[in-house]
C-alpha cells in the first residue's frame, strides 16, 4: 500500500488531511453541523451504554447476542443506506471498519468471561489512547494538545469510576489481555470510520460495515454456542432493542459524528458510554454508586470539555 508522508491511508482520497506530508488538522465543519455532531456523540453514548441491560435479558450467549445486535439491524440499515444513496463504490476503510468492530465485540465478550467486569471496562477505555496515536501515524490527522490533556483527564476519571472494583490476579491475566485487545480493536474502528466518512455517507457506511461484522459474528456464534434464539418473547424483545437502539441508534449516531469531528475527540464517547452504563446499572439493577464514582464522572466530563474542538480565529494572509 502506498505511503504518503509516513502515513498509511486506508482508502484513496483527495482529502487534504491525508494527502499532505505532515499530519493535518481536521477541516472545520459548519457550526450547525458541529453542534449536531456533539448531540449525536452524546446520544450515541447513551444508546451504546444501555446495551449491557439488553444483553442481560437476551437469554442467549454473548457471541449470539453480538451477532443479533448487528444482524437484526441490517433491514433498517439497508433502508438508511438507500436513502443515503446506496450506489457508491465500496471503500477499503468500510471493510476495515466492519472487521475491527467484529474484533471489538468478540474480544470484549472474551474479556467479560475471563476477568472482572471492572477490569474489562477499565482496559477497554484505553481505546482513545490508540486513536490519538493512530490519528497522526495512520490517517494523517493531527491531534491537538488540548485533546491529549482531555484524554489523560478522562482516563483518570475512568480509574475513579471503575477503579475501586479493579483487581489484579494472575489467573485473570489472559482476560485482562483480552480487555487491552478490545481497546485496540475499538480504537482501530474509530480510525477506519473516520476515514470512511470522508467519502461515504453514514447510513451506507454502517450498513456495509455491518454486513462484514455480521458475517464474522455469525460464524463465531454457530461455532462456539448452541442456542441461537431466545426461548421467550422477552428475550427476543431484548435482542431487537439491542439492534435498534444500541446498533442502529448508537453506532449510527457515532458514524454521523465522525463525519464532522476528529477521531481522537470522538473516541472519548467510550467514557460517556461507561458513565451511562454505571448510571443505568444504578437505575435498573440497583447497583450502588459511590462518591468516588461520582467524582470520576465529573472528571470525565471535565476532560471532554477540555478536549473539545475550538474554532480558530481567521487571520489575514
Amino acid at each position: 500500500m502506498p505511503r504518503r508522508g509516513g502515513a498509511i491511508p486506508l482508502p484513496e482520497t483527495d482529502d487534504p488531511a491525508v494527502t499532505s506530508a505532515e499530519p493535518a488538522r481536521p477541516l472545520p465543519a459548519p457550526a450547525g453541523r458541529v453542534i449536531a455532531a456533539y448531540g449525536a456523540l452524546v446520544g450515541g453514548a447513551l444508546a451504546m451504554g444501555i446495551s449491557p441491560v439488553f444483553v442481560r435479558f437476551a437469554e442467549v450467549g454473548p457471541y449470539t447476542s453480538a451477532f443479533w445486535r448487528v444482524g437484526l439491524a441490517l433491514p433498517l440499515l439497508w433502508i438508511w443506506a438507500r436513502l443515503d444513496g446506496g450506489n457508491a463504490p465500496w471503500r477499503p476503510a468500510t471493510v476495515v471498519a466492519g472487521l475491527m468492530f467484529a474484533g471489538d465485540l468478540f474480544f470484549w465478550h472474551l474479556a467479560i468471561f475471563n476477568t472482572t467486569m471492572a477490569n474489562a471496562t477499565l482496559l477497554a477505555t484505553l481505546a482513545p489512547v490508540w486513536v490519538a496515536l493512530g490519528s497522526s501515524l495512520l490517517i494523517g490527522e493531527r491531534v491537538e494538545r488540548s485533546t491529549i490533556y482531555g484524554i489523560v483527564l478522562c482516563v483518570a476519571g475512568a480509574l475513579a469510576l471503575v477503579g475501586a472494583s479493579w483487581s489484579f490476579a494472575p489467573e485473570r491475566l489472559l482476560g485482562d489481555l483480552y480487555g487491552v485487545i478490545t481497546s485496540v480493536f475499538f480504537g482501530a474502528y474509530f480510525l477506519a470510520v473516520r476515514v470512511a466518512r470522508r467519502t461515504t455517507p453514514s447510513g451506507l457506511l454502517l450498513f456495509r460495515s455491518s454486513l462484514v461484522t455480521a458475517a464474522i459474528l455469525l460464524s463465531a456464534a454457530v461455532t462456539l454456542e448452541s442456542d441461537l434464539w431466545p426461548a421467550t418473547l422477552a428475550g427476543a424483545g431484548a435482542l431487537f432493542m439491542l439492534a435498534f437502539v444500541s446498533h442502529v441508534g448508537g453506532q449510527g449516531l457515532l458514524a454521523y459524528a465522525l463525519g464532522h469531528l476528529s477521531a481522537a475527540f470522538s473516541s472519548l464517547v467510550i467514557f460517556l458510554e461507561a458513565m451511562a452504563a454505571a448510571v443505568l446499572g444504578w437505575l435498573v439493577f440497583s447497583e450502588a454508586l459511590s462518591v468516588l464514582q461520582a467524582v470520576g464522572g465529573v472528571t470525565i466530563l471535565a476532560g471532554i470539555w477540555i478536549a473539545r474542538p475550538r474554532p480558530r480565529p481567521l487571520t489575514n494572509q
